[in-house]
């Protein structure tokens, strides 16, 4: 799910280094105006955004920005144009290892089967061991590229450097599968149904995750800009937890003509009917299950705080981070959860 491109990294290592590091976030406390960036994932999240659910609740004007990719996501937080936004588990990793002071406040989904490793039919990829010399694309630095890095070094014992790995944001990933120049993907919905109608699996994240760590996308803010704007951050939150029990309440009426489902497409792209199939393969955790100590209210012990520390070791060992922090914990905080999950 969260990707980053090697142009996206190199402008986010760059707006490191920016004397005013997110001096342009702060500056929307004058005009009760932000601007959140999200990415093309399925769930409750994209249908309270096309509702209009946050602004009603949280009375600011948002601009929502769509991202293609961690690496472009991670350098609009470090420059300070984006104080809140979508990454995934391992993109949070990447980025707060890099010296960027976020918090992870929500938990999107759970990663699961939403995430595949599929090669394209006719490429002569039938087992792990057929993956040598093929071209296997994925978006770098995002949860796909840590599991696809897992499965090949832990799980089948295969050196990356004998698989061409190539770094595409999904998108990219459709097309070239189209034209047939990748012969497998590991990537997300909406481009994981695509490229599903003519290949087959090899491995999902929910395999991979029960044999390491498993992945997440989850929400970050900038904790200088959520700490001036904590009335904003529980509304915000309280949006987000009536969005999710919705859906679990009442799932089964998520279907490709449903206007829930209708919503999403619209913000994430995709068919209605895709997306509606996308959903099945995801799990999204309620305000209780995040605030408590499964996920966000676990410190060490969370899945949140695990994933986050196992993906920054995985992500140094792979030479995309230079440095390990020793304790990952001041960058995952429960409390917004913990009050949207008053009653």
């Amino acid at each position: 799910m969260s990707q980053g491109s090697s142009r996206g990294w190199r402008a986010f290592a760059r707006a490191l280094f920016l004397p005013l590091l997110f001096g342009g976030a702060l500056a929307h406390a004058q005009d009760k105006t932000v601007t959140i960036g999200y990415q093309t994932i399925v769930g409750p999240f994209p249908v309270a955004i096309a509702n209009g659910d946050f602004e009603k609740a949280t009375g600011y004007k948002i601009n929502w920005r769509q991202f293609q990719s961690a690496g472009d996501i991670s350098a609009a937080f470090a420059s300070g144009d984006v104080p809140i936004g979508v990454l995934g588990s391992t993109g949070i990793a990447a980025a707060t290892s890099n010296g960027v002071d976020v918090e992870l406040f929500w938990i999107l989904d759970n990663i699961g089967k939403s995430e595949q490793l599929v090669a394209r039919d006719g490429s002569g990829i039938k087992t792990p061991q057929d993956l040598v010399g093929k071209k296997v694309a994925v978006p770098f630095v995002s949860t796909s590229h840590f599991h696809l890095l897992v499965a090949l070094e832990k799980i089948w014992h295969i050196p990356p450097s004998k698989v061409q790995i190539l770094n595409m944001k999904p998108p990219e990933i459709v097309a070239a599968w189209t034209r047939g120049d990748i012969d497998a993907a590991y990537v997300w919905p909406p481009a994981l149904t695509t490229i599903l109608k003519n290949g087959h699996t090899i491995i999902t994240s929910q395999e991979v995750g029960e044999k390491s760590v498993p992945t997440f996308d989850g929400i970050i803010a900038n904790k200088k800009w959520a700490a001036a704007h904590n009335d904003f951050m529980v509304a915000f939150t309280k949006v987000l937890a009536k969005a999710y029990a919705d859906y679990n309440a009442n799932k089964a009426q998520w279907t490709a003509t449903s206007p829930q489902v209708k919503a999403m497409a619209k913000m994430v792209g995709g068919e209605p009917a895709d997306d509606a199939d996308a959903l099945k393969l995801l799990s999204y955790p309620t305000a209780q299950e995040q605030a408590s100590p499964e996920w966000l209210g676990g410190g060490k012990n969370g899945k949140a705080l695990k994933a986050l520390t196992e993906s920054a070791d995985f992500l140094k060992s792979q030479h995309q981070i230079n440095k390990i922090l020793p304790d990952y914990g001041a960058y995952v905080t429960s409390k917004y959860a913990q009050e949207a999950a008053k009653k």
